[in-house]
């Protein structure tokens, strides 16, 4: 790490030597990934990429210059495992540096509020205190290696309903008892050099100009010294922005700084000494992560690594979490598979939105199988689809650009394009159109295989058309209305149906064109074609299944339907799923269900099933890290970070008031306080289908001879506590030890019991370890919202271990008698 100190003095020279100007430029980016040099004063570019899963580098969304893609946030918070994601962290500082970068947009450390957030998949977990853990060594690993972290999203951003304008109502107590934590631990325990605000409002104000949040928390209560920054187009202020802390509004070119910041100095809305403390705290990041001076081009460059596909491997084997097993896994050799499901032969890396990326390669559950058991032992049938738009049209396809918004005249730019979706954002056609006002005319020759009606979907951030041989089939242009894809700025798809016959040759033709933003300055279409299956293809595979010995079902959700810009409608699987798992395990009883979704789904089926793994979205090695564990290669040492509840309806966040979720009148009111997650489940009596920290393995453990130091706790609250772990299996493997603290009628509303820390500790067959866990005064405090204070209230506490929120086997009480008070 740069010298601070050193850094600090060269910092205050720079900004004596700049002009008014010059410190404002440093205060909005230039384009969508970076903020202007200075080369009068040899000031480089702060160059910014996003996360987390990845360093997608400075491409579209959508493509780009290939990139290693890692696990997703809740596959990483499934391992438990504070090492490896340190690791991992460690492993993506060199993947940004590849593309250029100085920072990487991670991690995201907002909470599993409800079980629907479409970005769920994106974050760790339900608990602040596993997220924080977690969050902390992905930064450490990061900033180790000099790449700066940018912890998201600041805060209370746990639905992507109307994200960009919504108030969270969220009272002080459970804002600092859950929502803040991993933010307070990533700037005090890890130093992040970087946070990003969220879109929405907080109790009316954006988080982009909260003074509240932004001044006296982050900067009072937490004296942070990185960079606070937007997110993209999340800025929507000249003064009360720069006024409440916010350093960088992104993306460039600036909309509410530049001139009119300026301006706003001049007219005494904004102070000299405000100016000069953001770009002060711009210049300290610069210099920390070595962009200060740095004046060098580089081109984006692809990083495959052999060390990093095999950290991806084991991350996403360690992530998977058995949820059943009736002796069944691992599998027996020479054992003959049916592997059947819609994500059998398609390999669901990731969640969509920002965090996704153009991967090295996809392995699917498919390939893994076969590489690992040979491909004469499998059988393969898809079943049913699980996608939530039409497959996207691939090929050959032409696109012209036109310096107009309705394709007339000549094109002034041709290109080729493979697959019908394009996501713009800053050069557009070679520059030879205005970003805000063009037209694109995609044609291409679809030829399909089989005969049938044909469903053809289209959705577009702009007016779109689609043609099949010159007739009109979808129309996302007449009436055209706001919807959840492309961030909230495109439409719902619109789907037309066509018959078509085998073999035949079809002109597809679709027309775009520009429109005014809602939110965010882009503009993008997506075009899809698809038949859909029928009941035969759900015998298909269930006749496949009885054929062989074992049935390996792969279904769940995807990139579509866990997404930034949208939340799932519920927690069923999309589609057939449900009745392709039935009628599979009908067929035969020895059925291994795989799914990879980013939370909870509901299981009709489970009864009927020998198996089920949960495997998330364990980035490109992903049929790799599934067949590892399903041939017992790796142990699945996974442990839930979030809550199953058995239906939709148990969850905290599923009431009779819509302002709770998922919002009303501009507001989602975070009514249920503290209780989330496991903490809900507790409250309301609740049984979940699995609950928060569970998981089988291969391997068994026992926990023994629980021992208590409460020597310290009367004068500085301080506990340490002692375990033994023993593997009794015939395996290595891994357990997660998991410590509550549960008060004994306390004088405020507590949650029955909280996660204060844990361990994962791995075994050799026989082997025994003494586990020690440390706790201090917070972790048996609350906040008094009145008092601006935690306070540790005198009584009793009771020390829970165990290995999941409902086996907590060991216990230990403590007491205290006099109150202890700390600041924020």
């Amino acid at each position: 790490m740069p010298n601070d100190t050193i850094a600090s003095a060269e910092i205050e020279t720079l900004l004596d030597a700049m002009t008014l100007d010059e410190q404002v430029s440093l205060l909005s980016g230039e384009d969508s990934w970076s903020l202007p040099a200075i080369e009068r004063l040899n000031i480089g570019k702060l160059r910014v990429t996003d996360g987390p899963n990845g360093a997608r580098g400075f491409g579209s969304v959508f493509g780009g210059v290939k990139s290693a893609c890692f696990p997703a946030g809740i596959a990483l918070g499934a391992t438990w495992n504070v090492e490896l994601v340190e690791e991992v962290g460690a492993a993506l500082a060199n993947q940004a540096r590849a593309k250029g970068a100085h920072m990487l947009l991670a991690p995201t450390v907002n909470i599993h509020r409800s079980v629907t957030n479409g970005r769920n998949f994106e974050c760790y977990s339900e608990d602040p205190i596993l997220t924080a853990e977690l969050a902390t060594a992905y930064i450490r690993g990061l900033q180790a290696n000099g790449i700066g972290a940018t912890v998201k999203h600041f805060v209370g951003n746990e639905s992507e309903i109307e994200r960009a304008t919504i108030s969270s109502v969220i009272d002080e107590r459970a804002l600092r008892e859950i929502y803040l934590i991993p933010f307070e631990w990533a700037v005090k325990a890890a130093g992040s050099w970087g946070i990003m605000t969220s879109y929405n409002r907080l109790d009316g104000t954006y988080t982009s100009e909260h003074p509240w949040l932004l001044g006296e928390v982050l900067h009072g209560d937490w004296a942070y010294d990185g960079v606070a920054m937007s997110d993209w187009f999340g800025s929507h202020s000249t003064a009360p922005t720069v006024n409440a802390g916010l350093d960088l509004e992104m993306p460039g070119p600036t909309r509410d700084r530049g001139a009119k910041l300026v301006e706003a100095v001049k007219a005494g809305a904004v102070s000299d000494a405000t100016i000069r403390a953001r770009a002060r705290a711009v210049l300290t990041v610069m210099a920390r992560t070595g962009a200060l001076h740095d004046l060098e081009q580089r081109e984006e460059r692809t990083e495959d690594r052999p060390q990093d596909r095999e950290l991806i491997r084991r991350a996403g084997a360690e992530a998977c979490v058995l949820l059943k097993n009736e002796a069944l896994l691992p599998l027996s050799g020479g054992v003959t598979v049916a592997v059947i499901g819609p994500n059998a032969k398609t390999a669901q890396i990731m969640g969509g939105g920002s965090a996704q990326l153009n991967p090295i390669h996809r392995v699917s559950p498919w390939d893994g199988l076969v590489a690992a058991l040979g491909e004469p032992r499998l059988r393969y049938a898809p079943g049913c689809t699980n996608h939530r738009w039409e497959p996207l049209l691939t090929g050959r396809l032409r696109v012209d650009y036109f310096a107009n918004t309705d394709c007339s005249g000549e094109p002034v730019y041709s290109e080729t394009a493979a697959e019908a979706l394009a996501f713009f954002t800053d050069a557009i056609a070679g520059g030879k159109v205005d970003p805000d006002r063009f037209s694109v005319r995609l044609t291409a020759t679809y030829t399909p295989d089989a005969s049938g009606a044909y469903r053809v979907g289209l959705a577009a951030a702009g007016y779109a058309k689609a043609y099949v041989d010159g007739v009109l089939v979808a129309d996302a242009a007449t009436g055209w209305r706001r919807g959840r894809t492309f961030f909230e700025e495109g439409c719902d798809e619109v789907v037309g149906i066509v018959e078509m016959e085998a073999g035949r040759a079809y002109e597809m033709v679709m027309e775009f064109a520009t429109k005014d933003h809602v939110i965010h300055n882009i503009a993008a279409y997506r075009l899809g074609v698809g038949l859909p299956m029928d009941e035969e293809a759900i015998a298909e595979a269930a006749a496949q299944a009885a054929a062989c010995d074992v049935a390996i079902v792969c279904v769940g959700r995807n990139g579509e339907w866990d997404t930034e810009g949208s939340d799932l409608d519920d927690i069923a699987l999309p589609g057939r799923q449900d009745a392709l798992v039935a009628a599979v395990a009908r067929a035969n009883p020895k059925t291994v269900v795989v799914l990879q979704t980013g939370g909870p789904v509901e299981m009709p089926w489970l009864d009927g099933v020998a198996a089920v793994l949960e495997a998330w979205y364990p980035g490109q090695e992903a049929g790799h890290a599934i067949a590892d564990v399903l041939t017992g290669k790796a142990e699945p040492s996974g442990r839930l970070p979030q809550s199953f509840p058995a239906r939709w309806a148990d969850n905290p966040t599923h009431t009779d008031d819509p302002k709770v979720y998922p919002g009303e009148d501009g507001e989602v009111v975070y009514g249920e306080g503290l209780f989330i997650g496991y903490r809900h489940y507790d409250r309301a009596g609740i049984q979940p289908l699995f609950p928060f920290g569970f998981g089988l393995g291969y391997a068994r453990f026992e926990l023994s001879d629980l021992a208590v130091d409460a020597g310290r706790f009367e004068s500085d609250g301080a506990v340490s506590v002692a375990l033994d772990v023993t593997n009794t299996s015939e395996r290595a493997g891994a357990c997660v030890v998991q410590l509550y603290v549960a008060p004994d009628s306390p004088t405020v509303e507590r949650p029955e019991k909280e996660l204060k820390a844990f361990a994962k500790v791995a075994l050799d067959p026989g082997q025994s370890k003494t586990v020690r866990l440390a706790l201090d005064a917070r972790a048996f405090a609350y906040f008094d919202g009145g008092a601006r204070q935690w306070v540790v209230e005198p009584g009793r506490y009771a020390i829970r271990l165990g290995t999941d929120a409902a086996t907590l086997p060991l216990s230990k009480t403590i007491s205290r008698t006099t109150r202890i008070e700390l600041k924020p």
